[in-house]
């Protein structure tokens, strides 16, 4: 299998399919430290990511905004005294397509 953090995002449209249950397993398995959480029906990936301090957590949340804006693939963040929490989901398809795999290994790159 490819690794996913050498691969780029594919332009997602509305009608782009979400990943299986068995493409989720085998996707997993490369992003071992992220959660695949149901909010109000969408799958979502998310990790939370510890750092010393806050100005750290800033640093790591700007890069991760790089990362997304080179990719035209964007997600939450929400930056604390000490932790950063990233979350990808594919908002058009209200979902998880490989695109948020991809992202999500990228994101364990940037530590």
């Amino acid at each position: 299998m490819t690794q996913l953090s050498t691969l780029a995002c594919e332009a997602c449209q509305l009608d782009a399919p979400k990943v299986t249950d068995t493409e989720q397993e085998i996707l997993n398995q490369q992003i071992p430290d992220w959660n695949v959480l149901d909010r109000d029906g969408i799958k979502q990936l998310e990790r939370v990511y510890k750092f010393k301090n806050f100005k750290l957590a800033m640093a790591f949340s700007n890069r991760v905004a790089e990362l997304a804006e080179a990719e035209f693939h964007h997600p939450g963040i929400l930056t604390e005294w000490g932790k950063v929490t990233v979350t990808w989901w594919s908002h058009s398809i209200k979902g998880l397509h490989k695109n948020d795999f991809i992202m999500a290994a990228k994101t364990d790159l940037l530590i």
